[in-house]
């Protein structure tokens, strides 16, 4: 050690490193290490109690380890703070100095943080909803301090030519990881599938001829409908409240329906029910094989866009006999 306090050590006087500062690099390091041991173990144990538990659900096990995670993140600058600046002024000058580079330095990810904190308290989404968010969509299957993990899905065809190209044509699984930054929630909607009411409606539209059995052709129609679609008394009644209470929604019917339109072409017949989230491609190639092979027993046929000849002028052949 030299007169100033410096600790001396080949040949060089490292200014700031005295024997207050070593105590205290340790005793950091020390901290540190504590901390992350516990919080790995307790993630541990947690886990072991939640897969011998027969009701535990991925909700539960994930929120256990992210409540783990945010205390970890709380106590690690707490106790390095407490540890490096015993003295309040010193305190309040380092956070001062800390946060305004901070907010110059990292505005994306500390908007980020913060929207991590939106999430949880305005319960915007969890882990294991279905979302679009950031122009993906998919089932969160991450919820970090800063990104969000989205296994992604394909689209429906009416947004098949959404950035970036999908090249599965329904809402299944593409295979892809896909990561958003949180701060998304601050600059375009997150729409949510699952949160609040775990059923979607959806639609099919049949196109028929004018000349075709309509009157049977619905009849087909609603049938395949009720054999696929969610039984409109399988859904609780404490959901449809819910839901009515709310958001004052007027009293949701669940029975399948069909709807005409006229066009220049055909007859659009449009099946709207209601289905579990899960599952949708299933239903809808279990109604179209229904619906096709009933068609095809009454002689119904689908529409397309063809071109019918009414008339044609006079022809004459001239020439010599």
């Amino acid at each position: 050690m030299t007169e100033t306090g410096a600790m001396h050590f080949l040949g060089i006087d490292w200014v700031g490193l005295n024997a207050d500062n070593r105590r205290k690099l340790l005793l950091s390091l020390a901290f540190v290490a504590v901390v992350l041991v516990v919080s790995r173990l307790l993630r541990w144990l947690i886990g072991v109690v939640l897969n011998s538990t027969e009701h535990a659900t991925v909700q539960s096990k994930f929120w256990m380890r992210q409540a783990i995670s945010l205390l970890a993140t709380i106590l690690l600058p707490l106790g390095l703070l407490s540890i490096w600046f015993s003295d309040p002024t010193r305190l309040a000058t380092a956070l001062g100095l800390v946060s305004a580079g901070l907010a110059f330095a990292l505005q994306q990810p500390v908007t980020a943080l913060a929207s991590y904190f939106v999430i949880l308290r305005g319960g915007t989404f969890t882990v294991g909803d279905r979302i679009s968010m950031g122009g993906v969509r998919g089932d969160v299957i991450r919820l970090g301090f800063i990104q969000t993990t989205i296994m992604e899905m394909g689209q429906p065809p009416a947004v098949e030519d959404a950035d970036p190209a999908m090249w599965v044509k329904s809402r299944q699984f593409t295979g892809r990881i896909v990561t958003v930054s949180n701060a998304k929630i601050f600059a375009e909607p997150v729409f949510n599938y699952t949160r609040d009411f775990p059923y979607i409606w959806e639609e099919m539209a049949i196109p028929i001829t004018y000349t075709a059995d309509r009157v049977a052709a619905e009849r087909i129609i609603l049938a395949a409908a009720g054999a696929h679609a969610i039984p409109p008394d399988s859904i609780a009644a404490e959901a449809k409240r819910d839901l009515q209470d709310r958001f004052g929604v007027t009293p949701v019917d669940f029975t399948p329906h069909v709807y005409y339109r006229i066009t220049d072409n055909w007859l659009e017949l449009t099946v709207r029910f209601a289905v579990h989230l899960r599952g949708i491609r299933n239903v809808k190639d279990a109604m179209a094989r229904d619906i096709l092979t009933e068609f095809d027993k009454l002689g119904i046929g689908i529409a397309s866009s063809t071109y019918d000849i009414v008339g044609l002028p006079p022809v004459e052949l001239r020439g010599p006999r």
